[in-house]
């Protein structure tokens, strides 16, 4: 049993414990610190039976903790990943992982000096029906790959503060795209391989806060299919993943983070109704299986921890999907095709 702490104890950080607390043989949280130490936090980590530590640097040197769990600011992940590592500490990321290549290339190399393991909060990657597409890709199914795009919208950004660190624009930069967007980015990635250039537009059009709230990308891949991603944070929620063949297409579909909805709500609906529509045959239509995705990403990070299986999204991917994300950042400031470095 791997004994973790929660860094980051806001909406999402207590999400994560939500989900394997007294649920998973393999993982349990043991302990948490944040910044922001509100009655909120203390009757959850009593509720919880968490140790309250005072900051991030008692949870590095605390022997009774196997792993940190990081749910903070995107622009922390680098540092503390890297400072988990040299203390010899297994290591879970919320996503994204960090906003440039070189971030993400030191914090990989520390994990690797350590020997410990490096999760990524991917959770999608995780759910049967991407399995299945994944397969359909794989085996031919659908044909040769054309075009892979998603829309991920939800209204967060219309409620926040100004206070709030999501708030800024040097930690959401393009907007929706990560909190939000760099899922698909992800999902797009595990299915399609490298992406090779892109082109982002980003602009504030409703929402109150110094924060883009509409954001489209267009992606050109490696392999030769090309790609979009839409993401909006003053809308109502919805997601959309869809991959188009030349044997036809399949679409999933679902709901995305929307603070204020019930925890149960944001681990397990994430992916809803599915569509399989070959070329040649009727439109086949199912619903996809309910399951906890927080506490299924955070098994398979404890496995690796253990010494099991290596955790499926491997380094070079967790890399260039970082590098994939300061191209678009770059690509929306400066209204040209960037490459991926």
């Amino acid at each position: 049993m791997i004994r973790a702490a929660i860094v980051g104890m806001g909406w999402w950080g207590r999400t994560l414990v939500e989900s394997v607390q007294g649920a998973s043989d393999q993982i349990r949280f043991v302990a948490g610190a944040t910044r922001t130490v509100s009655p909120e936090v203390e009757a959850f980590v009593k509720q919880h039976g968490l140790r309250l530590l005072p900051d991030f640097e008692a949870a590095l040197a605390d022997k009774e903790i196997d792993a940190l769990v990081l749910s903070t600011p995107h622009s922390m992940h680098a540092a503390q990943v890297i400072a988990a590592a040299k203390a010899g500490k297994h290591v879970f990321c919320e996503k994204p992982f960090t906003l440039t290549k070189q971030e993400a290339e030191d914090a990989v190399a520390a994990v690797k000096k350590a020997g410990v393991a490096l999760g990524l909060g991917y959770n999608r990657r995780f759910h049967p029906e991407m399995n299945r597409l994944r397969q359909q890709i794989r085996s031919g199914e659908l044909g040769m790959i054309l075009h892979v795009e998603a829309t991920m919208t939800f209204p967060n950004a219309l409620f926040l503060k100004p206070s709030h660190w999501r708030a800024h624009k040097d930690e959401t930069p393009a907007g929706g795209l990560t909190p939000m967007g760099v899922h698909a980015v992800d999902g797009m990635i595990d299915l399609c391989g490298p992406i090779d250039h892109v082109y982002a537009q980003s602009f504030r059009r409703a929402v109150e806060i110094d924060a883009d709230d509409t954001t489209s990308i267009l992606f050109r891949m490696k392999d030769g299919m090309s790609g979009y991603l839409g993401t909006m944070t003053a809308t109502g929620p919805g997601f959309s993943f869809q991959v188009f063949g030349s044997k036809g297409w399949v679409r999933l579909e679902g709901v995305t983070h929307v603070a204020g909805a019930s925890s149960e709500e944001r681990r397990t609906r994430l992916f809803g109704n599915c569509r399989f529509q070959p070329v040649k045959g009727e439109l086949k239509s199912w619903q996809a299986e309910t399951l906890d995705l927080p506490r299924v990403t955070l098994d398979a990070f404890a496995t690796a921890a253990s010494g099991g299986a290596p955790y499926p999204i491997s380094h070079e991917e967790m890399i260039h999907g970082s590098a994939v994300t300061e191209a678009i950042v770059r690509s929306a400031k400066t209204g040209a095709v960037e490459r991926v470095p």
